[in-house]
């Protein structure tokens, strides 16, 4: 059984265009938790454009699943998630200028920075995935440095599906799976999934967890957030 795991930066993003407490993401996480959720996603940006670091204290404290801090290398970043201590940490690249990640980390540019970090979290005892497209030389590189856990980039496929030319894309991840799973790596997968193009994503085999925020908080507009989450779901199973 494919997991999903529910990002709720989006809720943090609407707060904080008024700059008040409205909506709150801690009570949006209890409610995805609710609607059967496995895992709550927030990404701490180093411009703080929506997740703030009073928000992963709270999801830590309050929580009831797994909290998945997604996360950049900066030093700052870093040094929160030891005193939080998340149950995983996926890192991610981040431009400040972009408006959502953009693509995978550059794993083969920044090998060693990613050592050292991963290591600094596992020795606290969080897991390390790494957010990375589905590249044979990016899959080898991770591997070297023993990161066992890895979340390819499904955006290429995303943009494709809506053009009707999804297959190219498809084949890679499929590809990519099996060969992350034979270097003993877990699989997971995740950004610009919808109600629409997650069909497919759900035929790869060895796929342990769909990370999903943009679609369901969009859904969730009309149907309210634990009726996305659990059509989402039903998607999956």
């Amino acid at each position: 059984m494919i997991k999903l795991g529910v990002n709720i930066d989006h809720v943090a993003t609407l707060r904080q265009a008024r700059g008040e407490f409205d909506p709150d993401p801690i009570l949006a996480a209890r409610l995805c938790e609710e609607a059967g959720c496995d895992s709550i996603v927030a990404h701490l940006r180093e411009d703080r454009r929506h997740i703030q670091d009073r928000d992963i204290v709270l999801l830590r404290k309050t929580m009831k699943t797994r909290l998945n801090l997604e996360m950049s290398l900066n030093p700052g970043i870093v040094k929160v998630a030891l005193a939080v201590r998340p149950d995983q940490a996926t890192l991610v690249p981040e431009r400040r200028q972009e408006l959502t990640t953009e693509g995978g980390l550059d794993v083969i540019r920044y090998l060693k920075r990613i050592e050292n970090v991963g290591r600094a979290l596992e020795s606290s005892g969080i897991e390390v995935s790494l957010f990375i497209g589905a590249d044979k030389k990016q899959i080898d590189a991770a591997a070297s440095i023993g990161i066992r856990m890895i979340e390819l980039h499904t955006g290429p496929y995303a943009h494709a599906f809506r053009v009707h030319e999804d297959s190219k894309e498809f084949a890679s991840l499929k590809a990519m799976t099996v060969y992350a799973q034979k270097k003993g790596m877990m699989v997971n997968a995740g950004h610009g999934l919808n109600y629409d193009n997650t069909h497919g994503i759900i035929r790869i085999k060895g796929i342990t967890e769909l990370n999903i925020g943009h679609s369901i908080m969009s859904r969730a507009v009309f149907v309210g957030l634990k009726q996305a989450v659990r059509e989402m779901i039903a998607i999956i199973r």
